[in-house]
């Protein structure tokens, strides 16, 4: 009865279009007053307790990275580099957008910052060239979902709060689940390029390519600072995520010179914006966590399971129907604070690898930002491309299908998640 109200109010709030913050607070405080005999001592001492972990400072630090690297040039280096080693293949300059899509997702931890980054680039350059709009679109809109998936990433950080897994180890856990989605969607593009006669780039010789590593090779050292620095242990990951900030600070303003000073306070000013409305959202899904567990929600569910015989098979499989249907309504990281405390419970008890899970919820929600009605990386190419959603929609569908594939893979493969962490000892 009492998963019933919660779930049936939060959903009736959501579907008014109230914020989903607003929507997760407002269903918490409704259960509590009218529900249980819960002290609100208690509720404001956990709003408190809930968000005061010195891990949720990475948040603002790698959003704030992510601003700097987005304007201060390392996006449009990075495709240049991207274009000398693979621009001479079909669809050349549509596959370079793959290759920095998943080199600038490196750094950035963000896939609404990929796309903005990336797409604003190189898609006029594809028109330019004579690649339909339509085709370029869906190669950025969905290769930039990689940037919650690669190294760092503000959807991991989310996660490793919400169920204590080790930041480290979900880091470099994306690296081959990433590395293999490049791969797939790359292919994708190779194979559409190829069929339909797309133009290819005049191949780049090795002095042009050295000169084009020289001149993105200040934003790939940010992957050894971060990467290099939380797994020697020179700093924790919150720590490198404020290294990674002052480093992208640098980059962008001194070393490349492509932001001005007076440009700063705006990024500043934009990053905080959005710490305060995902730590808000935090604030309000830790309090709903909280009645979750004070109910016995998350317990009783594992216990169905269980009692039904449901194995991992079938669990893992309801789990990616759960999380497809999720990222219909919502954004990534209120997914994981609403659903994570509710199925990570079950998931440890049927011996799934929190890391595991973690990466598959992850690509799930790579899938969610990348279809209607709330894909955010369909707005933001629409932005871009000045394409309608619909015409968008029909775009993205090869790449969205060989997505589905790879997280079959990621699913019930877990090696794909864990062989990295494991060969590192994270």
């Amino acid at each position: 009865m009492s998963a019933v109200f919660i779930f049936g109010v939060l959903c009736a709030l959501m579907l008014t279009g109230m914020p989903i913050s607003i929507s997760l607070g407002l269903t918490s405080l409704a259960f509590v007053f009218t529900m249980t005999h819960v002290p609100l001592e208690s509720v404001a001492l956990k709003l408190f307790t809930g968000i005061d972990k010195f891990e949720i400072m990475a948040i603002p630090f790698f959003i704030l990275a992510g601003n700097f690297l987005t304007h201060g040039g390392v996006a449009r280096r990075m495709i240049n580099f991207a274009v000398s080693l693979v621009g001479h293949w079909h669809g050349g300059l549509a596959l370079a957008g793959v290759v920095a899509c998943a080199l600038f997702a490196a750094v950035c931890g963000s896939s609404v910052a990929t796309v903005v980054a990336i797409g604003g680039v190189i898609l006029p350059e594809m028109v330019r060239q004579g690649y339909p709009m339509r085709f370029g679109a869906g190669v950025v809109a969905t290769a930039g979902s990689l940037g919650i998936l690669m190294l760092p990433s503000v959807v991991k950080v989310v996660y490793s709060v919400t169920t204590n897994t080790s930041i480290g180890s979900l880091f470099v856990a994306g690296v081959v689940p990433g590395l293999l989605l490049a791969f797939v969607l790359g292919l994708v593009t190779w194979y559409r390029a190829k069929k339909f006669g797309y133009p290819r780039q005049p191949k780049a010789t090795w002095r042009e390519r050295a000169h084009a590593f020289r001149e993105s090779v200040w934003g790939l050292v940010l992957v050894v600072v971060v990467m290099g620095g939380i797994l020697t242990g020179i700093f924790t990951p919150t720590e490198a995520a404020a290294m990674s900030a002052v480093y992208a600070f640098i980059v962008a303003v001194f070393i490349y010179g492509d932001m001005k000073l007076k440009d700063v306070p705006k990024v500043l000013l934009t990053s905080a914006n959005m710490s305060a409305m995902l730590l808000y959202i935090i604030t309000n899904a830790v309090l709903f966590s909280f009645i979750m567990t004070n109910e016995n929600i998350p317990q009783a569910l594992a216990d169905w399971f269980l009692s039904e015989g449901l194995g991992t098979v079938t669990f893992l499989l309801a789990v990616n129907v759960l999380l497809l249907l999720a990222g219909n309504f919502m954004e990534p990281s209120s997914i994981v604070l609403i659903f994570a405390p509710i199925l990570f419970p079950v998931a440890t008890k049927l011996g799934i690898d929190p890391v595991h899970f973690g990466i598959l919820m992850i690509v799930n929600m790579e899938i969610g930002m990348c279809h209607p009605p709330v894909g955010l990386n369909l707005y933001v190419t629409s932005g871009i491309t000045k394409m309608g959603i619909t015409e968008l929609t029909v775009a993205v569908w090869p790449w969205l299908l060989s997505m589905l594939v790879v997280l079959g893979l990621v699913t019930y493969w877990p090696a794909l998640s864990t062989i990295v962490p494991r060969l590192l000892g994270t």
